[in-house]
Order: structure tokens, then sequence, then C-alpha cells
């Protein structure tokens, strides 16, 4: 199969979410695309061996996108292959009173990967410059000072919040953490075919809930607010892809092909020289082992 190209799904401050398409299947059937993130998965997990020893970044998968996106499975089927301990896996739900009770990145930031491993955002730190922005009453319950009423949350508020959240991206950057931001961009019809399988597969049910059907309502303003975010936000150490996302098997398979494309370029990423008193010895540790 063809690469990926990479600068395809890039977006930047032109990006126009309705222009974006939602499906690509690369002319592949379903079984085609999942041999074909066999072995992109596979190549992602000895890249992250190799991240683990060289020690020095980290790297930050976040995932965005309507309900029924796909989140969950890409992260199942895209990081099967990985050392368990290579990847931690992050689902933000609506903040609890402790993490009320410390300003909105606090939660994302003590979730930040170590050095040589991955953390993967299901649902991210744009939750409160999308979600938010939708139901502004939310805002009060982060206790913020000078404000208490919804109405408070004007221009101004937004683009304070922008500016706040590139220089966190920023300054994780700067800070040794290889950030990729990946919108899962579905249509309203996919949507609605998907929310309908929860209602009618039992083994389904248990992911429905009527909030689901409220926020589908308000489509269009989540519509307006992620191209928005995605345009102030996406910048070269950070940058936002737009992964149409109707067909999962084409998404996740989208996805890790622009992880790993992506990662190799980092060619100081390598396993590191064995200590040279240690190299020269090693017939010895070997002959060592052998006659026990």
């Amino acid at each position: 199969m063809e690469k990926i190209d990479i600068e395809k799904y890039k977006v930047g401050a032109d990006f126009n979410i309705a222009a974006t398409p939602t499906h690509d299947d690369f002319e592949r059937s379903k079984k085609e695309l999942k041999k074909d993130l066999e072995k992109v998965r596979e190549d992602l997990g000895d890249f992250q061996d190799t991240l683990y020893a060289h020690g020095k970044y980290g790297v930050l998968v976040c995932l965005q996108g309507m309900d029924t996106a796909g989140k969950d499975s890409l992260i199942r089927e895209v990081f099967k292959d990985f050392n368990a301990r290579g990847v931690v896996v992050h689902s933000f739900k609506a903040p609890s009173k402790l993490e009320h009770r410390h300003d909105y990145l606090w939660r994302h930031y003590i979730a930040l990967p170590e050095r040589g491993k991955f953390s993967v955002f299901n649902r991210t730190h744009y939750e409160n410059v999308l979600v938010t922005r939708v139901h502004p009453e939310y805002l009060i319950s982060e206790n913020l000072p000078n404000f208490d009423d919804p109405a408070m949350a004007d221009d101004t508020f937004w683009e304070k919040r922008f500016e706040q959240i590139n220089a966190f991206e920023k300054h994780i950057s700067e800070n040794g953490t290889l950030i990729f931001k990946f919108f899962l961009h579905l249509s309203k019809d996919e949507q609605k075919h998907r929310l309908l399988r929860r209602l009618e597969k039992e083994t389904k049910h248990w992911k429905f809930s009527p909030g689901d059907l409220k926020e589908r309502a308000l489509w269009d303003s989540y519509q307006t607010y992620y191209e928005d975010a995605i345009r102030r936000t996406s910048k070269d150490h950070a940058p936002w892809y737009a992964i149409p996302s109707d067909n999962k098997e084409g998404a996740r398979y989208i996805v890790a092909s622009i992880l790993l494309k992506a990662l190799k370029k980092y060619k100081d990423i390598r396993e590191p020289e064995l200590d040279s008193d240690i190299k020269r010895n090693l017939e010895t540790y070997k002959n060592q082992l052998e006659n026990e």
C-alpha cells in the first residue's frame, strides 16, 4: 500500500471543517486495511522500545472528536503491540472536585508522559475550549476569580484561554514532549448510524446515554468551535491532523502511519551505545553464563 502523506492530513490556520473529508478507505477492504495496520503498529511498538532506551523524549497523543468518533477502539488497535508499560491512556471525563480545586490544565499536566513513554489523552485539554464553549455555564464550577456569570465568557476570555493552551504546549514541547493532536472527523450521518447501532445491539446498550442525543442537537455549535480551536492552536511543534473517521479501519491506519512516519524523523532517538568496558567483555560475560 502507498505510504501515508502526512501533509494531506495536517491542518492549520486555514482549516475548514465543512470542506474536510470524513471518509477515506484508500479503495481497500476492511480486511486489507487491518493487515496494513498490523505492520505499522508493530514498527511503532519497536520504536517505543528504542524511545524508552534513549530516554530523552516522551510522546503525547491527543484524540478529540464527537461522540462515537472511535477514540476507544482506535487506542485499542493502534497501540496493541506496545509494551504495556510503554503507553498510558488517560480518559478525561467531567472534572472531579479535586480537579476543580486546581486550574483547568492541572490534571493534564500531571498526566504528561514520562521520558521514554507514550501518553494518550482520550479527550484532552481542548475540552476546556469546546464543551465549556458550548456550555459556558460549566465554567462556574471552575471557581475562577472574579467570574460568577457565564456571560463573562466573552471573546477576550476565550482568546486568553487559547493563549494559555498554546503556551502550555510550547513549554512541554521545548522540554522533550513530542505532541500529536488528532481530530477524528466524523460526519453527522455516520454518528447517527453508530448511535442507532448502540440502541439496536444489546451488547452496545451500555455505551448509550440520552445525553448523547442532547449533545448531537448541538452539532453545529461543536463544529464551529472545533474549527476555531484547531485554527488557533495548530503549530509546528504541536500540529493538528484532521482524520477522516467515518471508516474506523482507515482512521486507525492513518493515525498509526502519521505517528510512525513523523517519529522516525527524530534521528537522535536511538539505542544508547554500550559502555566500552562492557562491550570489550561481552564474550567473557557470555562464557561465564554458559559455563555455570
